[in-house]
């Protein structure tokens, strides 16, 4: 038997790629939005849970800042 392939006409727009949407659940178990980033398996060895990964990347961000001022400081 010959399969024949279904001709699909709708109006969306050539530039809506949908292989790209990702589906969320619904319902109980959901995640809230934001609560779940995956690290790469050489980073997460270094950290053994979210506190200390929030840890690190709230002293990058001070140490960024204050780099920045006195950089802006320095320029002057």
């Amino acid at each position: 038997m010959k399969r024949v392939k279904a001709v699909m006409e709708d109006d969306l727009r050539p530039e809506y790629d949908l292989k790209s949407l990702c589906v969320r659940k619904v319902g109980h178990g959901r995640n809230k939005f934001g609560e779940s980033i995956r690290l790469e398996p050489d980073v997460a060895k270094v950290f053994q849970d979210t506190e200390s990964v929030n840890e690190a990347l709230r002293f990058l961000i001070r140490i960024t800042r204050e780099n920045k001022s006195t950089l802006s400081i320095a320029m002057k």
